[in-house]
């Protein structure tokens, strides 16, 4: 479940990062290409976050 509420809040506030930065720059908007970027930064942040915490020893 948490990977989906990460993966969800990625995908949306790479939404609204995606056309900020469009209107910041006078370019246009591309809904695909800020889904694909976002979706990446998502399954990159997940990959990160399993490596990155240490595991429990069993005693």
């Amino acid at each position: 479940m948490k990977y989906l509420v990460t993966l969800f809040w990625t995908y949306i506030l790479g939404q609204v990062v995606g056309y900020l930065g469009s209107a910041l720059n006078s370019g246009t908007y591309d809904f695909k290409l800020s889904s694909i970027i976002s979706l990446i930064v998502g399954i990159i942040i997940i990959l990160i976050a399993e490596v990155a915490t240490p595991k429990k020893k069993h005693a």
